[in-house]
C-alpha cells in the first residue's frame, strides 16, 4: 500500500498536478523559441522527462506546424517538405508493425552502409530530417533532438509493458519482389483505383486544413512537399512493403504485384532532390539493390536498381560473398 492509499483525499490531486507540471514544461520548451532563443541558449535539463516526452511525441505527430515552412519563426523552419513524421510512423510510431517506432532504442547504436559507419537515434532521426523531411538537421544540443529522441527511447518501455496480443502486427502477408520489372502503366491504374481518393488525383495529398501550415491529413506522394530522393521511400522495394503491410489506410488489399508497380509509378514522379548522394554508401557493395541513384558496384543500368527486375542483382551480389 501507498502513501495515496493512507490518504484518499490526495490522490485526486495528483494527476492534475503532474499534468499542470508537463504542460507548463512543453510551453516552456516551445516558447524558448517563441522567444527568439536558440539552442545553444537552453537545454531540456531543466524540463521534466514526461514533459520532453510529451513535446517529442508532438514533434513527431506535428513537424509540419512545428518545424516547417510556414514557421512564423525563421530559425524554427527545419523542414522544406510540409509532412510530419507520422506521415509514414503512424499514430506517431505507435502502431505496431510497418515503420513502427515502438522497438527503435533496441535496434540502436549500430552500423550503418549509408553512412559508413555507427549510428545511433540522433543520427537517425537527423537522416529523416534531411531525407524524409527534405530539411535540415537538428542540433544536437537542442529542445527538440532531446526531446524526439527521448519520446522514441520512451517507446520501448511501452512495448514492453504492452501485452503479447497488443505487440502483434495487423499487417497482410509479407511483400515479396516479383520476379520482373515494374510496369508504371499498372502503377498508375492502382494509383487511380486505390490511391487517388486519399492522395488527390495528382498525388498532392490533401490538406489537414486550409491553413497550409498545418501540413496534410493524407500526405502528398510526389512533388515539392514530398521526401526527396535521398530518402529510404524513394527505394522502389522500401516503398512496396509499406504500401503492401498499411495501404490503402485501414483497408491493406494490395496484391504483390499491384503493391510493387505503384510503388513504382509513385517513385517515378517528380521530387526534391538532395545534394551529395554519390557520398553515400562509402563501401558501394553495401548499397541496397533497389537504390536509385549510383554510383554502383555493378554494372547493371540504373533503370534496373530502380524498378528491376531485382533477381539478378541480388544473386549477383550474393556471388560476391565469402563462404
Amino acid at each position: 500500500m501507498n502513501e495515496s492509499d493512507n490518504h484518499p483525499d490526495r490522490s485526486g490531486l495528483v494527476l492534475p498536478i503532474l499534468a499542470s507540471a508537463a504542460i507548463g514544461a512543453i510551453a516552456i520548451g516551445v516558447g524558448l523559441y517563441a522567444a527568439g532563443r536558440t539552442p545553444a541558449e537552453s537545454t531540456a535539463a531543466a524540463v521534466p522527462a514526461i514533459a520532453t516526452e510529451e513535446y517529442g511525441r508532438q514533434l513527431v505527430a506535428h513537424t509540419a506546424e512545428l518545424l516547417g515552412p510556414d514557421q512564423t519563426d525563421p530559425s524554427r523552419r527545419l523542414t522544406d517538405s510540409r509532412l510530419n513524421c507520422a506521415s509514414c510512423h503512424l499514430s506517431a510510431g505507435t502502431e505496431p508493425g510497418a515503420l513502427t517506432l515502438l522497438q527503435t532504442d533496441e535496434h540502436y547504436p549500430r552500423f550503418s552502409g549509408r553512412a559508413g559507419g555507427m549510428t545511433d537515434i540522433e543520427d537517425r532521426i537527423n537522416e529523416c530530417m534531411q531525407r524524409s523531411m527534405n530539411g535540415r538537421p537538428l542540433a544536437m544540443d537542442s529542445p527538440e533532438m532531446i526531446a524526439i529522441a527521448t519520446y522514441l527511447r520512451s517507446l520501448g518501455a511501452i512495448y514492453e509493458a504492452t501485452g503479447t496480443a497488443q505487440r502483434q502486427a495487423n499487417d497482410p502477408p509479407a511483400f515479396t519482389t516479383p520476379k520482373r520489372a515494374a510496369n508504371l502503366a499498372s502503377g498508375e491504374r492502382v494509383f487511380d483505383e486505390r490511391c487517388r481518393i486519399c492522395h488527390g488525383p495528382d498525388g498532392q495529398g490533401l490538406l489537414a486544413a486550409e491553413e497550409r501550415r498545418k501540413g496534410y491529413l493524407f500526405p502528398p506522394l510526389w512533388g515539392p512537399d514530398s521526401f526527396n530522393n535521398g530518402a529510404g521511400l524513394h527505394r522502389v522495394l522500401t516503398a512496396a512493403r509499406f504500401i503492401k503491410a498499411r495501404m490503402p489506410l485501414g483497408e491493406p488489399t494490395l496484391s504483390d504485384d499491384e503493391a510493387f508497380d505503384v510503388a513504382a509509378f509513385i517513385n517515378s514522379k517528380p521530387r526534391p532532390e538532395m545534394a551529395g548522394l554519390e557520398r553515400d554508401y562509402p563501401d558501394r557493395a553495401l548499397k541496397p539493390i533497389d537504390n536509385p541513384y549510383g554510383p554502383f558496384a555493378d554494372d547493371f543500368p540504373l533503370e534496373q536498381h530502380r524498378f528491376g527486375p531485382f533477381q539478378s542483382i541480388a544473386a549477383f551480389y550474393e556471388s560476391q560473398k565469402r563462404p
